[in-house]
């Protein structure tokens, strides 16, 4: 069962939501990408220029400004990106169809056997961080997509300052209630000997797993990394090595670097994994030109995470070596990539609600609410008719869960 949630900000997607309002929606029209964002007035129309990705004229070149399009065979195997007039073409020839992947990126399907399955070097960069995750899929003459993942595990709700919506304050809501139930059908007027108390028989506390709110995190960047490799032939993965040490209570693991390994061993059924270290990131930024905001990481905007992620998957292409010559000696890059402009999308999770089944106080009447189960933040349930208009066209689809 697929959640399809359809609304002005929302497109279809299979347990991910790709948030479309407040500007990152990415269209494509005659070959080059198009952004509505606040930078530019919220115009889709504007076009998503080096300026608005943070991109550098100094490594872009009239020839490689085209948007890249990945292509899979009629049997589904990724085969190398092209280019949007060529795809638009195969579209109009009846030699392809478009479609959209899960995490909204589109592609197109050959219908016919292609000429060869050769395939280049294509790369994939994480740039981890504790609420949110850039991910981007760069190629030696083109960068593909780039992405902004919101975690679940320690994303706060933005109108409760309170931790409600991220799976560590759910945990934590869920242990206080189950306290309080517990706490409810204890008889307190007989001795504590007699109470229904218990004491833990063994210590069942030296359980090698990760915590809910990390893994949950972990799982979301390998599920968008599963759902590129069924687009892209994706030849190394590039993770960055953070370090581990907190001043925070002296010294300690921050969330982070948590789960790392655990992540990397999953991704390795993938592809390749290769650890950069978080210290050469920005060596290879700069070089690019790429722009980084240090001030507010919670901007879903390329400069925050997106433009790290290329920094990484460009390793595989560029490398900082030393060399000694006759007269001198030092250290000099080597290699070429090439950055175009690329979609551009944010990844959340649905506000579900799957277990909690009511809300936590009695309305007038001693009356319970409903929250979870079937019903979602929208008034929705499995199995409503859900219509909207978008863009003058009227989608209808069935809400499942």
């Amino acid at each position: 069962m697929r959640n399809v949630q359809i609304f002005p900000s929302f497109v279809p997607l299979s347990g991910l939501v790709v948030n479309k309002s407040y500007g990152y929606f990415i269209a494509r029209r005659g070959g080059a990408a198009y952004h509505a964002s606040p930078l530019n007035g919220g115009n889709p129309r504007t076009r998503l220029t080096p300026k608005y990705m943070g991109l550098s004229p100094k490594h872009m070149t009239k020839n490689n400004q085209a948007t890249r399009v990945p292509v899979i065979s009629s049997s589904g195997i990724p085969l190398m990106p092209t280019t949007c007039v060529r795809a638009r073409k195969w579209i109009e020839r009846g030699l392809a169809v478009g479609k959209r992947s899960d995490i909204g990126v589109f592609y197109v399907e050959l219908l016919h056997s292609p000429s060869g399955f050769n395939t280049q070097e294509i790369a994939v960069g994480v740039d981890r961080g504790k609420a949110f995750t850039g991910i981007a899929i760069q190629s030696k003459k083109a960068t593909i997509a780039l992405f902004h993942l919101c975690l679940p595990g320690f994303c706060k709700s933005k109108k409760d300052k309170k931790d409600r919506q991220s799976v560590k304050g759910k945990m934590a809501k869920r242990a206080e209630l189950r306290r309080t139930r517990r706490g409810q059908r204890i008889n307190r007027k007989i001795t504590f000997k007699l109470r229904n108390h218990r004491e833990k028989r063994f210590d069942n506390r030296r359980q090698n797993k990760l915590p809910p709110s990390v893994k949950s995190n972990r799982q979301m960047e390998l599920r968008v990394l599963l759902e590129i490799a069924l687009i892209v032939p994706i030849t190394v993965i590039k993770d960055e090595d953070c370090g581990g040490n907190t001043k925070k209570n002296g010294q300690g693991i921050s969330p982070v670097t948590v789960g790392q390994e655990w992540f990397r061993a999953e991704a390795a059924k993938i592809a390749p994994v290769e650890k950069i270290n978080s210290y050469d990131t920005r060596k290879y930024r700069d070089y690019l030109g790429l722009i980084k905001d240090r001030k507010d990481k919670s901007k879903q905007t390329p400069e925050t995470h997106a433009n790290d992620a290329v920094a990484l998957a460009s390793t595989t292409f560029i490398q900082y070596k030393p060399f000694v010559s006759a007269s001198s000696h030092g250290h000099h890059w080597v290699g070429q990539c090439l950055l175009t402009p690329a979609p551009f999308i944010v990844i959340n999770r649905p506000k579900l609600f799957r277990r909690k089944l009511h809300q936590e106080n009695y309305a007038k009447g001693g009356i319970l609410k409903r929250q979870g189960g079937t019903i979602t933040p929208f008034s929705l349930r499995s199995g409503d008719y859900v219509q909207t208009i978008y863009k003058g066209e009227i989608i209808r689809v069935i809400f499942l869960m």
